[in-house]
């Protein structure tokens, strides 16, 4: 029998359904166990492999009796065993626990199972987040408070709710807060708004507030949207001083230690900070929000911005979805909705379902709504809305019926790629190129980007950015390319992809390559703009880990703005397409978006929701 597993294993690994780390991990709990049970190598095999597609665990009741293979080249399929069997004996092994047991797998009462760090990252973070939830701030002054909100935000002339001063009280009030919201919502404009209001608060007693992403571009980004705000405030100028413009990596933030996968910043150690902001938190998966909570002081106040809709981490988990439990509506407790009514002046719809009269998470979080970048009737706003809501034959539609925003070509072919995107590449990135002002070419070629789904393939994005550099260099745009060992060219763009600290280069940094302006000399630099407006450079040699970006994917464009996308569909269909990969790649353009792609790539990609396993959600809405 465990012969006829461990070709069962090998089976799974040769048609790359395991990796090699899966199936080691396997013969690890195997061994530990000193059990060689075929049915307890393929649990183990399988939980390494579902936290490398990014679920937090292996759903046993899910994956029973289903096939993992189907019959190739005449050998068997492979087919998960009974679910009672598979979880008793699974349970019985030396190396699995239940909750609250310190062993390399855990299995709880409803047949999840994790590896022991992801078990207790989620329950380090849902406790926490429950605490934070139920408690109050105490000593607010609420005469002060009303003038804050009367001041810092105005009601509309149009007389529309306004969410912007109910995230406001939510923030005054509660230790955990949460603001989500599409792009042109206003979320980072509205936080300097808070955190006037926090300070004026605070009076004499100057808060400490940190300011932090998940990654250097997104950190600059909050960085700078503040420090935009900071100068429409109706406050004292002391406020507006005390309001920091310097935003950090929750990595820096927390202090990495080397070579460890901890941080100095702990529960132990916690932040000296009694406001802890954090923007972009769709990007934050569920080992590092885990780490960073522990990190806020209990008495301190944690806000996170983000978008719930927009595609999951990188790593394991999808936490800000779980934590504002996705496609639900839920209303505030009805003690909090009466408050909140008294402080803001404004009525509260109750159409969605009220809760109890206790505090919970649900008085904790609010979902900004108006836009002020996308009108009602706009395309790309109509659009993401279909889009969000998994409306097939609404997002068809508005493709069809092409607007001013919107423009879709139904490009499924090698050569029809090649020859469409020559023009579009031409058009687009000329301008940039045929400038000497490395400030001026920075924000010509920051108007446009192409957007890729994929890496892989004729339409991904390593071989798109080829055949930009093949077009361009037709053209006498740029020069020649050179081979993979010097590929430096005066007009090449970079994007970084790992963080410096000692240059203050971040991942997602874009940078152009160009000699020094007069200079005659054809020596080249890489120039990137400063968070001050001015221009940064560096010899090329010296720069941190970076490609290409011509194109690049709907991942690494998150927290980036550009006015006009082109967004490239792959000519087949891949698990990686979902609706939140097409709304994130569409949202990140202002004024137009040109979507690519056949109808039933788009069909399939608007139909497939990101499904990742994980117990955050249940633990924190049962």
């Amino acid at each position: 029998m465990y012969n006829m597993m461990k070709d069962n294993i090998s089976l799974l690994y040769h048609n790359k359904i395991l990796t090699d780390i899966d199936v080691r991990f396997a013969k690890f709990i195997s061994g530990l166990g000193h059990n060689d049970d075929p049915d307890i190598l393929l649990a183990a095999a399988l939980v390494s492999n579902a936290t490398g597609n990014r679920d937090v665990y292996l759903d046993l009741a899910s994956a029973a009796e289903k096939p993992i293979l189907g019959e190739t080249n005449g050998v068997g399929v492979v087919i998960c065993p009974k679910l009672s069997a598979w979880s008793q004996k699974v349970s019985q092994s030396p190396a699995v626990g239940r909750p609250g047991d310190f062993r390399p797998l855990i299995l709880d009462n409803k047949n999840r199972l994790y590896l022991y760090r992801y078990w207790d990252y989620e329950k380090r973070l849902s406790d926490s987040i429950i605490s934070r939830a139920k408690e109050d701030i105490r000593d607010i002054d609420v005469t002060l408070l009303r003038d804050s909100l009367i001041r810092l935000f105005p009601q509309n002339t149009d007389d529309d709710f306004n969410r912007q001063k109910v995230a406001a009280l939510i923030a005054a009030l509660k230790r955990f807060c949460v603001i989500s919201g599409g792009p042109g919502t206003g979320k980072t404009f509205a936080m300097a708004k808070i955190l006037a209001l926090l300070l004026e608060q605070s009076k004499e007693d100057r808060l400490k507030i940190l300011l932090a992403a998940p990654t250097g571009k997104a950190a600059a980004r909050i960085g700078e949207s503040i420090k935009a705000a900071k100068k429409t405030l109706d406050c004292s100028v002391d406020v507006i001083e005390a309001i920091p413009s310097e935003a950090y990596t929750i990595h820096r933030m927390l202090k990495t230690i080397p070579g460890s996968p901890y941080f100095r910043h702990n529960a132990e150690n916690p932040l000296d900070a009694d406001v802890v902001v954090v923007d972009e938190a769709s990007m934050v998966d569920l080992a590092l929000m885990s780490k960073l909570v522990a990190a806020v002081s209990v008495d301190a106040r944690l806000i996170l911005i983000g978008d719930k809709d927009q595609l999951a981490s990188v790593e394991a988990g999808s936490v800000l979805g779980d934590i504002c439990d996705w496609n639900s509506i839920h209303g505030f407790s009805g003690h909090f909705r009466k408050k909140i009514e008294k402080l803001s002046g404004q009525r509260i719809d109750v159409s969605s379902k009220e809760h109890k009269d206790r505090p919970g998470l649900y008085d904790c979080m609010v979902v900004l709504k108006k836009n002020y970048r996308f009108t009602d009737k706009s395309g790309i706003g109509e659009l993401s809305r279909a889009v969000n809501h998994g409306d097939i034959d609404k997002a068809l539609s508005l493709l069809k019926n092409n607007n001013d925003q919107i423009d879709w070509e139904k490009i499924s072919l090698s050569h029809d790629l090649s020859r469409a995107i020559a023009k579009r590449v031409i058009e687009s990135y000329s301008d940039y190129l045929n400038t000497d002002d490395p400030y001026m070419a920075l924000e010509l070629f920051s108007r446009f980007k192409i957007l890729c789904a994929v890496k892989i393939g004729f339409f991904g994005v390593n071989a798109v950015n080829r055949l930009a550099e093949q077009v361009l260099q037709r053209e006498g745009l740029i020069e020649n390319v050179s081979s993979p060992s010097n590929p430096w060219y005066r007009g090449r763009p970079v994007l970084v992809t790992r963080n410096d600290y000692n240059l203050e280069l971040f991942n997602g940094d874009i940078g152009i390559t160009m000699p020094v302006p007069g200079s005659g000399s054809k020596d080249l630099y890489v120039y990137f703009p400063g968070n001050s407006g001015e221009l940064r450079r560096f010899l090329p040699h010296r720069l941190p880990e970076h490609e290409t970006v011509y194109a690049m994917t709907v991942h690494k464009s998150q927290g980036s703005e550009f006015e006009n996308i082109l967004f490239i569909l792959p000519d087949r269909d891949y698990p990686v397409l979902t609706r939140e990969l097409f709304y994130t790649g569409i949202t990140r353009a202002s004024q137009n978006v040109s979507i690519w792609g056949s109808e039933d790539v788009i069909r399939s990609t608007i139909s497939r929701k990101i499904e990742r396993t994980s117990g955050l959600r249940d633990a924190l809405w049962g």
